[in-house]
Protein backbone atom coordinates (compact mmCIF):
# COMPACT_ATOMS: atom_id res chain seq x y z
CA UNK A 1 0.00 0.00 0.00
CA UNK A 2 1.41 3.66 -0.81
CA UNK A 3 2.42 5.35 1.87
CA UNK A 4 2.96 8.85 1.23
CA UNK A 5 0.08 10.57 1.29
CA UNK A 6 1.66 13.96 -0.14
CA UNK A 7 1.56 11.84 -3.81
CA UNK A 8 -2.01 10.81 -3.15
CA UNK A 9 -3.18 14.19 -2.61
CA UNK A 10 -1.63 14.96 -5.25
CA UNK A 11 -3.17 12.71 -7.71
CA UNK A 12 -6.63 13.63 -5.78
CA UNK A 13 -6.00 17.17 -6.67
CA UNK A 14 -4.98 16.76 -10.35
CA UNK A 15 -7.92 14.73 -11.12
CA UNK A 16 -10.08 17.53 -9.07
CA UNK A 17 -8.73 20.29 -11.48
CA UNK A 18 -8.83 18.32 -14.58
CA UNK A 19 -12.38 16.76 -14.28
CA UNK A 20 -10.88 13.82 -14.66
CA UNK A 21 -7.59 11.92 -15.59
CA UNK A 22 -5.99 8.97 -16.93
CA UNK A 23 -3.38 6.86 -15.29
CA UNK A 24 -0.82 8.07 -18.32
CA UNK A 25 -1.81 11.42 -17.70
CA UNK A 26 -1.19 10.89 -13.94
CA UNK A 27 2.06 9.75 -14.61
CA UNK A 28 3.26 12.31 -16.81
CA UNK A 29 2.31 15.06 -14.69
CA UNK A 30 3.80 13.63 -11.32
CA UNK A 31 7.05 12.05 -12.86
CA UNK A 32 6.27 8.86 -11.41
CA UNK A 33 5.59 5.25 -13.38
CA UNK A 34 2.10 4.38 -14.15
CA UNK A 35 2.43 1.04 -11.86
CA UNK A 36 3.39 3.70 -8.81
CA UNK A 37 0.42 5.55 -9.15
CA UNK A 38 -2.07 2.79 -9.52
CA UNK A 39 -1.25 1.92 -6.52
CA UNK A 40 -2.06 4.79 -4.80
CA UNK A 41 -5.14 4.76 -7.11
CA UNK A 42 -6.35 1.52 -5.89
CA UNK A 43 -6.00 3.24 -2.23
CA UNK A 44 -8.15 6.47 -3.27
CA UNK A 45 -10.65 4.40 -4.75
CA UNK A 46 -10.79 2.18 -1.68
CA UNK A 47 -11.37 5.03 0.42
CA UNK A 48 -14.50 6.43 -1.96
CA UNK A 49 -12.15 9.67 -2.62
CA UNK A 50 -12.30 9.07 -6.84
CA UNK A 51 -14.44 6.82 -9.06
CA UNK A 52 -13.47 4.74 -11.85
CA UNK A 53 -14.93 4.00 -15.21
CA UNK A 54 -13.15 1.72 -18.05
CA UNK A 55 -11.11 -0.84 -17.48
CA UNK A 56 -7.25 -1.18 -18.11
CA UNK A 57 -5.49 1.26 -20.04
CA UNK A 58 -9.19 2.35 -21.14
CA UNK A 59 -9.70 3.66 -17.52
CA UNK A 60 -10.37 7.15 -16.48
CA UNK A 61 -10.44 8.73 -13.01
CA UNK A 62 -13.31 11.09 -11.61
CA UNK A 63 -14.11 12.95 -8.49
CA UNK A 64 -16.06 12.16 -5.74
CA UNK A 65 -18.18 15.01 -6.00
CA UNK A 66 -18.76 13.96 -9.69
CA UNK A 67 -20.49 10.58 -9.14
CA UNK A 68 -24.19 11.42 -10.07
CA UNK A 69 -26.33 9.68 -7.26
CA UNK A 70 -27.72 5.84 -7.93
CA UNK A 71 -31.10 5.60 -9.38
CA UNK A 72 -32.97 2.71 -9.12
CA UNK A 73 -36.72 1.16 -11.22
CA UNK A 74 -38.33 -2.04 -10.00
CA UNK A 75 -41.69 -3.33 -11.54
CA UNK A 76 -43.85 -5.96 -11.74
CA UNK A 77 -45.08 -5.85 -15.23
CA UNK A 78 -48.48 -8.18 -16.39
CA UNK A 79 -47.58 -9.79 -19.59
CA UNK A 80 -50.83 -9.96 -21.23
CA UNK A 81 -51.09 -6.91 -23.74
CA UNK A 82 -47.40 -5.77 -23.05
CA UNK A 83 -46.15 -3.19 -24.65
CA UNK A 84 -41.96 -3.23 -24.12
CA UNK A 85 -41.27 -0.27 -26.22
CA UNK A 86 -43.68 2.12 -23.88
CA UNK A 87 -42.10 0.13 -20.30
CA UNK A 88 -39.14 1.16 -22.03
CA UNK A 89 -39.85 4.90 -22.64
CA UNK A 90 -41.11 5.10 -18.81
CA UNK A 91 -37.81 3.78 -17.66
CA UNK A 92 -35.58 6.36 -20.08
CA UNK A 93 -38.20 8.84 -18.31
CA UNK A 94 -37.82 7.46 -14.80
CA UNK A 95 -33.98 7.21 -15.09
CA UNK A 96 -33.17 10.00 -17.40
CA UNK A 97 -31.55 7.71 -20.19
CA UNK A 98 -31.01 10.55 -22.52
CA UNK A 99 -28.14 11.35 -20.69
CA UNK A 100 -26.42 8.87 -21.55
CA UNK A 101 -24.29 8.60 -24.66
CA UNK A 102 -26.06 7.73 -27.90
CA UNK A 103 -24.55 4.94 -28.93
CA UNK A 104 -25.18 3.51 -25.20
CA UNK A 105 -28.65 4.49 -25.12
CA UNK A 106 -28.93 2.95 -28.42
CA UNK A 107 -27.62 -0.46 -27.07
CA UNK A 108 -29.40 0.05 -24.12
CA UNK A 109 -32.62 0.28 -26.19
CA UNK A 110 -32.52 -2.57 -28.19
CA UNK A 111 -31.67 -4.63 -25.39
CA UNK A 112 -34.02 -3.85 -23.06
CA UNK A 113 -36.95 -3.89 -25.77
CA UNK A 114 -35.66 -7.57 -27.39
CA UNK A 115 -34.77 -9.50 -23.68
CA UNK A 116 -38.67 -7.99 -22.55
CA UNK A 117 -39.94 -8.85 -25.68
CA UNK A 118 -39.10 -12.73 -25.50
CA UNK A 119 -40.71 -12.56 -21.60
CA UNK A 120 -44.26 -11.32 -23.34
CA UNK A 121 -43.83 -13.92 -26.24
CA UNK A 122 -41.88 -16.84 -24.74
CA UNK A 123 -42.29 -17.17 -20.93
CA UNK A 124 -45.67 -18.85 -21.23
CA UNK A 125 -45.80 -16.51 -17.52
CA UNK A 126 -48.25 -13.89 -16.40
CA UNK A 127 -46.43 -11.47 -15.00
CA UNK A 128 -42.62 -10.64 -14.90
CA UNK A 129 -40.10 -8.50 -12.83
CA UNK A 130 -37.62 -5.38 -14.44
CA UNK A 131 -35.14 -4.24 -12.48
CA UNK A 132 -33.10 -1.12 -13.57
CA UNK A 133 -29.98 0.58 -12.27
CA UNK A 134 -27.96 3.62 -13.33
CA UNK A 135 -25.05 5.37 -11.33
CA UNK A 136 -22.09 7.07 -12.15
CA UNK A 137 -20.59 4.30 -14.24
CA UNK A 138 -22.47 1.59 -15.23
CA UNK A 139 -26.26 0.58 -16.42
CA UNK A 140 -27.76 -2.62 -15.06
CA UNK A 141 -31.06 -4.30 -16.13
CA UNK A 142 -32.54 -7.49 -15.57
CA UNK A 143 -35.80 -9.62 -16.60
CA UNK A 144 -37.04 -12.16 -15.16
CA UNK A 145 -40.32 -14.29 -15.15
CA UNK A 146 -41.35 -17.46 -13.67
CA UNK A 147 -42.63 -18.98 -16.62
CA UNK A 148 -41.25 -22.42 -18.57
CA UNK A 149 -37.72 -21.49 -19.27
CA UNK A 150 -35.66 -20.25 -22.41
CA UNK A 151 -33.67 -23.80 -22.24
CA UNK A 152 -36.35 -25.88 -21.38
CA UNK A 153 -38.84 -24.38 -24.26
CA UNK A 154 -35.86 -24.84 -26.74
CA UNK A 155 -35.42 -28.59 -25.65
CA UNK A 156 -38.93 -29.45 -25.58
CA UNK A 157 -39.75 -27.16 -29.12
CA UNK A 158 -37.13 -29.43 -31.05
CA UNK A 159 -37.08 -32.36 -29.12
CA UNK A 160 -33.78 -32.24 -27.98
CA UNK A 161 -32.09 -34.24 -25.42
CA UNK A 162 -31.57 -32.30 -22.47
CA UNK A 163 -31.40 -28.25 -21.61
CA UNK A 164 -27.75 -27.86 -21.89
CA UNK A 165 -28.15 -28.87 -25.89
CA UNK A 166 -31.24 -26.03 -26.10
CA UNK A 167 -28.06 -24.20 -24.54
CA UNK A 168 -25.82 -24.72 -27.22
CA UNK A 169 -28.44 -24.31 -30.35
CA UNK A 170 -29.40 -20.94 -27.99
CA UNK A 171 -25.57 -19.70 -28.48
CA UNK A 172 -25.59 -20.75 -32.42
CA UNK A 173 -27.90 -18.16 -33.47
CA UNK A 174 -31.09 -18.02 -35.07
CA UNK A 175 -32.92 -20.46 -32.45
CA UNK A 176 -36.42 -19.40 -32.14
CA UNK A 177 -39.69 -21.35 -31.20
CA UNK A 178 -41.69 -18.97 -32.85
CA UNK A 179 -39.94 -19.00 -36.43
CA UNK A 180 -43.03 -17.02 -37.89
CA UNK A 181 -42.52 -13.93 -35.47
CA UNK A 182 -38.95 -14.11 -34.53
CA UNK A 183 -35.42 -14.30 -35.94
CA UNK A 184 -33.61 -15.66 -33.27
CA UNK A 185 -31.06 -12.96 -33.22
CA UNK A 186 -32.29 -10.95 -30.35
CA UNK A 187 -30.26 -12.95 -27.47
CA UNK A 188 -27.18 -13.77 -30.02
CA UNK A 189 -26.93 -9.63 -31.01
CA UNK A 190 -27.47 -8.95 -27.23
CA UNK A 191 -25.24 -10.31 -25.67
CA UNK A 192 -22.39 -9.34 -28.03
CA UNK A 193 -23.17 -5.71 -27.38
CA UNK A 194 -23.18 -5.57 -23.73
CA UNK A 195 -20.16 -5.65 -21.08
CA UNK A 196 -21.83 -8.36 -19.40
CA UNK A 197 -24.67 -10.62 -20.20
CA UNK A 198 -26.04 -13.88 -18.19
CA UNK A 199 -28.73 -15.97 -19.41
CA UNK A 200 -30.21 -18.56 -16.21
CA UNK A 201 -32.48 -20.30 -16.02
CA UNK A 202 -34.08 -23.79 -14.29
CA UNK A 203 -29.80 -25.16 -13.11
CA UNK A 204 -27.98 -23.79 -16.13
CA UNK A 205 -26.49 -19.88 -16.18
CA UNK A 206 -24.64 -18.63 -19.66
CA UNK A 207 -22.82 -15.92 -19.13
CA UNK A 208 -20.71 -13.77 -21.79
CA UNK A 209 -18.28 -11.30 -20.48
CA UNK A 210 -16.26 -8.46 -22.59
CA UNK A 211 -13.64 -7.50 -21.07
CA UNK A 212 -12.53 -11.20 -20.26
CA UNK A 213 -13.06 -11.98 -23.55
CA UNK A 214 -14.96 -15.46 -22.82
CA UNK A 215 -18.32 -16.87 -22.26
CA UNK A 216 -19.03 -19.27 -19.24
CA UNK A 217 -21.19 -22.25 -18.17
CA UNK A 218 -21.91 -22.45 -14.74
CA UNK A 219 -24.77 -24.50 -12.58
CA UNK A 220 -26.32 -22.54 -9.94
CA UNK A 221 -29.14 -23.52 -7.66
CA UNK A 222 -32.73 -24.00 -9.11
CA UNK A 223 -34.11 -20.88 -10.41
CA UNK A 224 -37.97 -21.30 -12.21
CA UNK A 225 -38.72 -19.60 -15.00
CA UNK A 226 -35.70 -17.47 -16.73
CA UNK A 227 -33.45 -14.22 -15.72
CA UNK A 228 -31.41 -12.37 -18.28
CA UNK A 229 -28.65 -9.44 -17.13
CA UNK A 230 -27.78 -6.96 -18.95
CA UNK A 231 -24.64 -4.35 -18.21
CA UNK A 232 -22.93 -2.19 -19.81
CA UNK A 233 -20.41 0.56 -18.99
CA UNK A 234 -21.72 4.25 -19.28
CA UNK A 235 -18.51 5.63 -21.03
CA UNK A 236 -18.57 2.39 -23.60
CA UNK A 237 -17.42 2.84 -27.29
CA UNK A 238 -19.50 -0.15 -28.30
CA UNK A 239 -21.64 0.73 -31.15
CA UNK A 240 -24.72 -1.24 -32.33
CA UNK A 241 -24.28 -0.80 -35.58
CA UNK A 242 -20.78 -2.23 -35.55
CA UNK A 243 -21.79 -5.69 -33.54
CA UNK A 244 -24.70 -5.99 -36.47
CA UNK A 245 -21.58 -5.67 -39.46
CA UNK A 246 -19.63 -7.99 -37.97
CA UNK A 247 -21.92 -10.74 -37.92
CA UNK A 248 -24.73 -9.09 -40.94
CA UNK A 249 -22.36 -7.80 -43.52
CA UNK A 250 -23.00 -5.95 -46.25
CA UNK A 251 -21.42 -8.78 -48.24
CA UNK A 252 -24.44 -10.66 -47.33
CA UNK A 253 -26.99 -8.00 -47.66
CA UNK A 254 -26.98 -7.15 -44.03
CA UNK A 255 -28.63 -10.42 -42.74
CA UNK A 256 -27.33 -12.70 -40.32
CA UNK A 257 -25.18 -14.94 -41.74
CA UNK A 258 -22.56 -14.94 -40.10
CA UNK A 259 -22.33 -16.99 -36.65
CA UNK A 260 -19.55 -17.81 -34.07
CA UNK A 261 -19.32 -20.72 -31.85
CA UNK A 262 -17.01 -21.30 -28.35
CA UNK A 263 -16.92 -25.07 -28.90
CA UNK A 264 -15.71 -25.79 -25.14
CA UNK A 265 -19.43 -25.08 -24.36
CA UNK A 266 -20.27 -28.33 -25.80
CA UNK A 267 -17.11 -30.26 -23.92
CA UNK A 268 -13.30 -29.88 -24.26
CA UNK A 269 -12.39 -33.10 -25.55
CA UNK A 270 -14.07 -34.06 -28.93
CA UNK A 271 -13.98 -37.16 -30.43
CA UNK A 272 -17.03 -38.76 -32.19
CA UNK A 273 -19.12 -38.26 -34.86
CA UNK A 274 -22.15 -38.18 -32.73
CA UNK A 275 -20.75 -35.18 -30.88
CA UNK A 276 -19.75 -33.19 -34.34
CA UNK A 277 -23.05 -33.88 -35.46
CA UNK A 278 -24.55 -32.03 -32.62
CA UNK A 279 -22.36 -29.05 -33.42
CA UNK A 280 -22.86 -28.69 -36.32
CA UNK A 281 -26.63 -29.04 -36.11
CA UNK A 282 -28.55 -26.04 -37.73
CA UNK A 283 -25.13 -24.40 -38.90
CA UNK A 284 -26.28 -25.23 -42.31
CA UNK A 285 -28.29 -22.15 -42.07
CA UNK A 286 -24.96 -19.81 -42.27
CA UNK A 287 -23.00 -18.43 -45.07
CA UNK A 288 -20.15 -18.16 -42.78
CA UNK A 289 -19.17 -20.25 -39.60
CA UNK A 290 -16.31 -19.80 -37.17
CA UNK A 291 -15.37 -22.11 -34.62
CA UNK A 292 -13.26 -21.24 -31.53
CA UNK A 293 -11.03 -23.52 -30.54
CA UNK A 294 -9.98 -22.17 -27.20
CA UNK A 295 -9.63 -24.45 -24.38
CA UNK A 296 -10.12 -27.20 -26.61
CA UNK A 297 -7.54 -30.12 -25.62
CA UNK A 298 -7.79 -32.67 -28.53
CA UNK A 299 -10.35 -33.79 -31.11
CA UNK A 300 -10.69 -37.19 -32.55
CA UNK A 301 -10.30 -37.76 -36.04
CA UNK A 302 -14.12 -39.07 -36.47
CA UNK A 303 -15.05 -35.86 -35.21
CA UNK A 304 -12.40 -33.61 -36.93
CA UNK A 305 -13.76 -35.68 -40.14
CA UNK A 306 -17.99 -34.71 -39.83
CA UNK A 307 -16.68 -31.05 -39.96
CA UNK A 308 -13.97 -30.54 -41.98
CA UNK A 309 -14.37 -33.03 -44.44
CA UNK A 310 -18.13 -34.79 -44.85
CA UNK A 311 -20.10 -31.49 -43.49
CA UNK A 312 -18.07 -29.34 -45.58
CA UNK A 313 -18.31 -31.26 -48.54
CA UNK A 314 -21.99 -31.12 -48.71
CA UNK A 315 -22.08 -27.08 -48.04
CA UNK A 316 -19.13 -26.43 -50.31
CA UNK A 317 -20.94 -22.69 -50.31
CA UNK A 318 -20.10 -22.63 -46.45
CA UNK A 319 -17.12 -20.98 -44.87
CA UNK A 320 -16.16 -22.70 -42.54
CA UNK A 321 -12.83 -20.68 -40.24
CA UNK A 322 -11.33 -21.55 -37.45
CA UNK A 323 -9.64 -19.69 -34.69
CA UNK A 324 -7.34 -20.53 -31.42
CA UNK A 325 -6.46 -23.77 -32.54
CA UNK A 326 -3.39 -25.70 -31.09
CA UNK A 327 -0.72 -27.36 -33.31
CA UNK A 328 -1.96 -30.93 -32.37
CA UNK A 329 -6.36 -29.73 -33.10
CA UNK A 330 -4.94 -27.74 -36.85
CA UNK A 331 -2.44 -31.01 -37.39
CA UNK A 332 -6.23 -33.32 -37.34
CA UNK A 333 -7.80 -30.97 -39.09
CA UNK A 334 -5.10 -31.15 -42.20
CA UNK A 335 -4.78 -34.78 -41.70
CA UNK A 336 -8.77 -35.12 -42.89
CA UNK A 337 -8.14 -32.87 -45.82
CA UNK A 338 -9.20 -30.17 -45.81
CA UNK A 339 -7.69 -26.38 -43.36
CA UNK A 340 -9.39 -24.39 -42.01
CA UNK A 341 -9.60 -20.72 -43.53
Amino acid sequence: MPKDPSTRDAIRDFIADKGSATSRQLADHLGITRQAVSLHLRQLLADGAIFKTGSTRAARYFPREAAAPERRLRRDLDLAGLDESTVYEDVAIVLTLSRLADNVEAIVHYAFTEMLNNAIDHSMADQCTIEVRLDATRLFFAVRDRGIGVFHSIADKFELQDEHAAMIELVKGKTTTQPDAHSGEGIFFVSRAADRFVLRSHRLQLEWDRFRDDVFVSEPRFLKGTRVQFEIGIDSRTRLENVFAEFAPEEYDYQFEKTRVLVKLLRREYVSRSEAKRLLHNLDRFSEIELDMRDVTSMGQGFADEVFRVFASAHPEIIIRTVNTGKAIEAMIRHVGRKAH
